[in-house]
């Protein structure tokens, strides 16, 4: 609910601040006092476009603030998807207007879009008047109403699981049908490729050790040269001592010295340790000198075969033969799919059958539920509808067969005729604004027990009625307060006024430099006297004031 509203510097309002009540609350005033002001006001927060020749002093910001308590189930989810503070207790949803026409949205101090900003205060405010009749009119929205009638939320949840596991096996049906047409157009290249790469023999590894490989047999007559050397300094020859043999002849001298110098035993073995790993130095680079060997045309074999696989690369647009691999599967892949596509193809259209007739089944459900609660609703409509001065009313709700949709497979029509003999049509075609005021006051009323309804505002949908209708209108928007429901209503009937649970005066007042639209809430005693100009006019005697407390129901 609603439970305070603040407006500054916005048309002829200079400052209002407003504390609801739980239940109905009537708001009138003059014409031209303001309320449609109030209402254009309350319009941004849902969203509405912002007019920078709203704001009365181009000095300063104008700022419309809402403050909502007892804050729906469900609305969580859209604060933790947009990153908003969120607080159990209250919302707050706030507008800024800058003279310069800019515009700024907030949500419990957090910035938003007023994307978002609209997707919250819909949760919270249901703003109807004259302007927002066509909404009746939406196929949408009386699907909503007739679902919510019909207690159809465990229905509509299951099926749109299960049509959403039917779009995705059609989905997958189609894609592997299309793949498949693609992969067929192309099935005789894909298949010279896959036997050139087969053909090829490809190894992992096989590029860097050729690459290796040619590099030593391009360079081998200086390697085997560098070798030589090493071989012949480390193990020598039979014109020169090696390095071996002078370390040797060091041991030797070493053995001589281990009876006279203390540290020489130990120097001796250090020597042995540096003679085995000399030993096995030299006998590493003379394994290696005997194994690099080039034999005729096997570098040129080398060079072919690489060849061979740059060539591969460049034509596939890669760089090694890992990823030729890859490719390769991939087209072992693709030519698997052709060979089995008969029976792919026959198991994902097997799955979006049985998905097809397990959405359908609950669509079924769905269909007689809203066939069943369509007849209801119709009769208690009319039922509530006629004595709002409509006495030839006939509702008809239609619901016909449809293609699977995301809501089921109906299609939902609202057809009315409000004059003896004539056929029920959509009621865009044949209301009135009045008309479709009072169906939307009595398909609400019928709605507040079963629907998650936020706080519901309605603008002068009383206009064009009195007397006794007037009457019923104030008893059926006070019955949907009962509810639970917070309603504010703004009325110029006193019929409807009287009913309220609170009542605010929207009046003007001026001051030395500008008129102002100002709001009280209105005591016993003011009240009164309220409904009693709303009786008789401008003049107020005890005979209106009796009235007026008649309607209040005080002695």
């Amino acid at each position: 609910m609603i439970e305070s509203l603040h407006i500054s510097n916005y048309a002829l309002i200079d400052q209002i601040d407003i504390d609801f009540a739980p239940g109905l609350n009537i708001i009138t005033g003059e014409t031209g006092a303001g309320k449609s002001i109030m209402i254009g006001a309350l319009s941004l927060l849902l969203g509405d476009r912002a007019d920078s020749k709203m704001v009365t002093d181009a000095t300063r910001k104008s700022i419309i603030e809402a403050t909502f308590t007892a804050l729906p189930e469900g609305i969580k989810e859209i604060f933790d998807q947009n990153d908003i503070d969120w607080d159990p207790e209250r919302a707050i949803l706030r507008r800024e207007l800058s003279p310069n026409g800019r515009s700024r949205a907030f949500v419990n101090d957090s910035p938003v879009t007023l994307n978002v900003l609209r997707t919250v205060a819909l949760q919270l405010i249901d703003l109807h008047s004259q302007h927002q009749n066509l909404l009746l009119a939406s196929p949408a929205y009386q699907l909503e109403i007739l679902d919510s009638l019909a207690n159809n939320g465990e229905r509509l949840a299951e099926y749109r699981r299960r049509y959403g596991r039917l779009k995705a096996a059609v989905n997958a049906f189609r894609k592997a049908k299309k793949d498949l047409e693609a992969a067929q157009a192309d099935e005789e290249f894909t298949r010279y490729q896959l036997d050139q790469l087969n053909d090829a023999k490809l190894q992992e590894g096989e590029q860097e050790d050729l690459e290796h490989q040619r590099e030593i047999l391009s360079n081998v007559t200086e390697i085997k040269e560098e070798l030589g050397a090493i071989n012949q300094a480390l193990d020598g020859s039979d014109e020169a001592e090696s390095a071996i043999d002078l370390l040797r002849e060091a041991l030797g001298h070493a053995e001589n010295l281990v009876d006279t110098l203390e540290d020489a035993d130990a120097l001796r073995q250090r020597l042995e340790t540096v003679e085995i790993e000399l030993r096995d130095i030299a006998d590493t680079f003379a394994d290696i000198d005997s194994q690099i060997s080039c034999e005729p045309g096997e570098l040129e074999a080398i060079e072919d075969r690489l060849n061979e696989i740059y060539t591969l690369q460049r034509k596939h647009h890669v760089d090694s033969v890992e990823a030729l691999l890859t490719l390769r599967q991939s087209l072992e892949d693709k030519i698997a799919a052709i060979d089995n596509s008969d029976d792919t193809l026959r198991e994902l259209e097997r799955t979006a059958k049985q998905a097809r007739t397990l959405a359908t089944e609950a669509a079924a459900e769905l269909s007689q539920a809203r066939r069943k609660e369509a007849l209801r609703f119709a009769s208690d409509l009319a039922e509530r509808a006629i004595p709002l001065g409509m006495k030839n009313l006939v509702c008809d709700i239609q619901v016909r067969p449809a293609d699977l949709s995301s809501t089921g497979a109906d299609a939902v029509e609202f057809l009315f005729a409000f004059n003896k003999n004539q056929e029920p049509m959509p009621v865009a075609r044949t209301a009135s604004g009045g008309e479709i005021s009072r169906l939307m006051l009595s398909i609400k009323s019928l709605a507040a027990s079963k629907m998650q309804l936020p706080s519901i505002i309605f603008d002068e949908v009383d206009t064009g009625v009195s007397g006794d209708v007037a009457n019923r209108m104030g008893q059926l928007m006070a019955r949907i307060a009962e509810g639970g429901i917070q309603v504010i209503a703004i009325t110029h009937l006193p019929q409807v006024a009287s009913k309220g649970s609170a009542h605010y005066k929207v009046y003007k007042e001026d001051d030395d430099v500008a008129t102002h639209t100002r709001v009280r809430p209105l005591d016993e005693s003011s009240r009164v006297d309220e409904l009693a100009v709303m009786l008789s006019g401008s003049h107020i005697d005890e005979a209106a004031r009796a009235a007026a407390r008649s309607l209040l129901g005080l002695q």
